[in-house]
């Protein structure tokens, strides 16, 4: 049996992905946050503009990780932890806890996971956007 080997994410994907999400969000008037995380939940790139709210930061990691730990872009998730959701009663015990705002992405090469990023600081749907359309000109 043979395995092929994946690429892991590089520090010059993750600043294409930070460089495009900030791009995107600029474009639209919006300041953001955005990280970016290896496979591993590690820190690869990360950028907040001093205009931005300060937790957009914040948020822009727990989106991340949140993304990276469930493996879902964090917009399908919202309605996974309402009463009755899939999620709902999922511990939040982790190293830090997980955010389900839209704007947490999963990043993905050849099929499997290799990190995430995280959007913070515009409204919810268009943190996704700007972090979809990141992850679209990664691949």
């Amino acid at each position: 049996m043979s395995t092929t080997a994946v690429a892991p994410l590089s520090i010059e994907d993750a600043e294409l992905l930070v460089a495009t999400a900030r791009r995107a969000a600029e474009d639209a008037g919006v300041t953001v946050s955005v990280t970016v995380l290896d496979a591993g939940g590690h820190l690869l790139a990360f950028r907040r503009d001093d205009r931005a709210v300060l937790i957009s930061g914040e948020t822009s990691t727990r989106k991340a990780y949140t993304a990276l730990q469930l493996n879902a872009p964090t917009a399908d998730l919202v309605d996974a932890v309402q009463p009755g959701g899939l999620f709902h009663t999922l511990p939040t015990a982790l190293d830090r806890p997980l955010l389900f705002i839209a704007g947490g992405v999963p990043v993905h090469r050849d099929g499997r996971l290799i990190g995430a990023i995280g959007v913070g600081g515009g409204a919810p749907e268009q943190d996704h956007g700007f972090a979809t359309a990141a992850v679209r000109a990664l691949v």
